[in-house]
């Protein structure tokens, strides 16, 4: 039985899962769900998950990464893939998910969205924030 490999790496903002795997089939969902969840629970809790490794993907791991994805956000988290090879990207194309899924080409770009998601949700939650309309003369 395969099993999904990976390493983990931790920066200041974000957890980056790098997979090791070459091919993300059916048979990981279960651990891929296990994964996430944990990445999902530990600190710092936004997820990179680093696909440079990978060359194969099926459609019930896509729609694991996107309902992944949305459970991540729903927690006030944010959830990017990258690096994506150009195999991966025309397997996700024919699927429902292309258009969902919060992608980026490198991982220091992943870390650009997760810095302004991280300062979209400081402003939103932000009480003192007053907006008031400029005075007319």
């Amino acid at each position: 039985m395969s099993q999904i490999q990976y390493q983990t790496e931790t920066k200041e903002k974000f957890n980056v899962i790098t997979f090791l795997n070459t091919d993300l089939n059916s048979n990981l969902v279960p651990e891929l769900a296990e994964l996430t969840s944990k990445w999902g629970n530990t600190a710092p809790k936004n997820l990179v998950l680093n696909m440079k490794n990978v060359q194969s993907w099926d459609e019930a791991v896509i729609e694991h990464i996107a309902l992944a994805q949305g459970q991540f956000y729903e927690n006030n988290t944010s959830f990017v893939i990258c690096a994506l090879s150009a195999a991966l990207q025309a397997i996700l194309d024919k699927t429902d998910y292309a258009e969902l899924l919060n992608m980026t080409p490198t991982e220091s770009e992943a870390w650009d969205i997760l810095q302004m998601e991280e300062i979209e949700r400081e402003l939103l939650d932000s009480d003192d924030m007053e907006f008031s309309l400029p005075d007319e003369d």
